[in-house]
């Protein structure tokens, strides 16, 4: 009889959909949600969607962390925001296999270190004890050291759209996937395509 496998503990179901409440969420991994949420990074101006608490707290929202806004304060905010930079840093780097900065894997691995929310059995199943926002920021963190500490590292790509910015975990079975979204950057690729050759048939 084979030995049973062990399975990862289950983590909270988010919601479905690419695009929720103004966020994008096409990484297939929250650690990389996250740092989607400056937006047009590589432009000369960039958009922090994390303006404000309220808004980091429509994005916990928005990621399946949090039933309801869990109120963050300024503080959570300028934390949250370089959880977020540090997370983008080891990401590129990995992406490059480049050396992994010391200061960012030190703020990562102090965030994964926090006790993060606790599976709990209530009367209609599986819950989430909240221990606020630092609870939930350990939750993202400690998902980015299991993706960039093991083996999907390997996978992470940085989409081909042109400007996109956003990392995503390809898990393709050919390894070959170009775009975050299909239907966002791999569309738009698509139809930039069939107007070059429409172009080049009527020249």
């Amino acid at each position: 009889m084979a030995p049973r496998k062990t399975q990862a503990p289950e983590q909270p179901v988010a919601p479905a959909g690419e695009l929720r409440d103004g966020f994008k969420f096409r990484s297939g991994r929250l650690c990389l949600d996250l740092p989607a949420s400056l937006s047009a990074r590589l432009k000369a101006e960039p958009k922090d969607l994390l303006e404000t608490p309220h808004d980091l707290g429509r994005w916990l929202v928005a990621a399946g962390l949090a039933t309801k806004d869990p109120k963050p304060t300024d503080e959570e905010l300028r934390h949250t925001r370089e959880l977020r930079e540090a997370l983008y840093q080891l990401a590129v780097a990995r992406l490059r296999n480049e050396g992994l900065d010391s200061k960012a894997r030190a703020l990562v691995n102090r965030w994964a270190a926090e006790p993060p929310p606790a599976p709990q059995l209530g009367p209609e199943g599986l819950t989430w004890t909240r221990g606020g926002v630092h609870s939930l920021l350990a939750a993202v963190a400690r998902d980015g050291v299991e993706l960039l500490g093991g083996p999907l590292a390997e996978r992470i790509r940085n989409c081909e759209g042109e400007g996109c910015a956003l990392l995503f975990v390809d898990t393709s079975r050919s390894g070959q996937r170009r775009w975050c979204s299909m239907s966002g950057c791999g569309n738009k690729a698509k139809v930039e395509e069939f107007r070059r050759r429409q172009r080049g048939e009527g020249g």
